[in-house]
């Protein structure tokens, strides 16, 4: 696919995003919408293509649309030390929820064995661990 010639259909193609997500970027700020010819479709740019793929993968690691709008910002400005501050407050919120997954996978496995223990068909040990919770 031919990228000098990339409408809005083409772009979400080749970055494999939709149609739709590409206008909200461009309704949230997140990218610039290029001018609309008289005649014909708008036409996008390669640096529209690498902050689409900047975007994509922010957002796979995590970062929010906020965030990655600040990330951009900081592109521009080349601000390392706040785009390290932002990928340390991430990284401590994915340990606390890795924490979090721990516990309760912890407790998941606490429930499956109590189940497996209690010979019971009138009492289920899970409902009843659930019901003791406070």
């Amino acid at each position: 696919m031919k990228n000098s010639n990339l409408t809005i259909g083409r772009l979400a193609k080749l970055v494999q995003i939709n149609i739709e997500t590409i206008r909200f970027y461009e309704k949230s700020g997140l990218i610039q919408q290029p001018p609309k010819p008289e005649q014909g479709y708008r036409i996008y740019s390669q640096e529209i293509v690498t902050q689409l793929l900047f975007i994509k993968k922010a957002k796979l690691i995590g970062f929010t649309l906020n965030e990655i709008k600040e990330l951009l910002t900081l592109d521009e400005t080349c601000n390392c030390n706040e785009a390290k501050q932002m990928a340390q407050q991430k990284l401590a919120l994915v340990n606390e929820r890795l924490n979090d997954l721990q516990r309760i996978k912890h407790t998941l496995q606490n429930f499956v064995e109590s189940c497996e223990r209690n010979t019971s068909m009138d009492n289920c040990a899970i409902i009843q661990s659930l019901k003791n919770i406070s």
